[in-house]
């Protein structure tokens, strides 16, 4: 009779393990990878490349990105500055980390880069770049999303878009304007993904006061802190 009570416990013991095994979270940040593209080059590289798969459309491969008013720096030192604060972030935190770029003196191009992240598997890409237009008045960061009904971006619009929410919010729990998320059908970078991406707008350098103020390496921490504060969020959802 003991015997028998023996045997019944350790088989409930045998299925609450196992039980337990696959309750465990699909996702923890030491197998998280997490791909970082400091948007722009030193150089542009107007060479087209197809916008997707298979397109005849071209654009080019890379530019060098916009300069700012009152600052006179060019984007692309600006993108790799919050980019190199974020991966030191995150890279703390336990999460794997790939670079596109650790340096100015570089040509890839957006394909090129989207393939980086689809050879690391990145369960996100996060793409830094800093936004201008003829409107100086114009602040604020934007975010952009895959396109919902891309022929080559269906399959990665919902786990960018949540991404992206989440971004919206830690970015306005940190008192910074955001003017909204938008999705990009013409996007070599998005077309080319095969893994969820994301492209963080920082601000508008073509705004004397915002341009400062992404040259600022507190402004750059609070901004790249929130992207991890989102990608946290993000990756408990993943274990829901």
């Amino acid at each position: 009779m003991l015997k028998g009570k023996i045997k019944q416990l350790v088989y409930v013991l045998a299925i609450i393990a196992i039980a337990a095994t696959y309750s465990m979270p699909a996702y923890t940040k030491e197998n998280f990878t997490v791909c970082i593209d400091p948007g722009h080059q030193a150089k542009g590289d107007p060479k087209g490349e197809p916008i997707a798969p298979g397109s005849g459309q071209r654009k080019a491969r890379v530019s060098s990105g916009t300069s700012g008013v009152a600052t006179k720096k060019a984007e692309y030192k600006v993108n790799l500055e919050a980019a190199m604060i974020l991966k030191e972030i995150l890279t703390a935190k336990g999460y794997q980390v790939v670079m596109t770029r650790e340096t100015h003196d570089i040509n890839i191009s957006n394909a090129e880069r989207a393939e980086v992240a689809n050879k690391a598997k990145a369960d996100m890409t996060i793409r830094i770049h800093c936004d201008s237009i003829g409107n100086s008045g114009k602040s604020g960061a934007v975010l952009l999303v895959p396109a919902k009904k891309g022929a080559h971006t269906a399959k990665i619009y919902e786990p960018s878009y949540k991404y992206a929410q989440l971004l919206k919010e830690a970015l306005q729990k940190q008192g910074v304007r955001v003017n909204g998320i938008y999705e990009r059908s013409d996007i070599t970078g998005f077309n080319w993904s095969r893994v969820p991406v994301v492209i963080f707008e920082m601000g508008f350098m073509s705004n004397w006061s915002e341009d400062r103020m992404l040259s600022d390496k507190n402004h750059q921490t609070k901004l790249m802190q929130a992207a991890a504060s989102a990608l946290e969020a993000y990756n408990q959802t993943l274990n829901e």
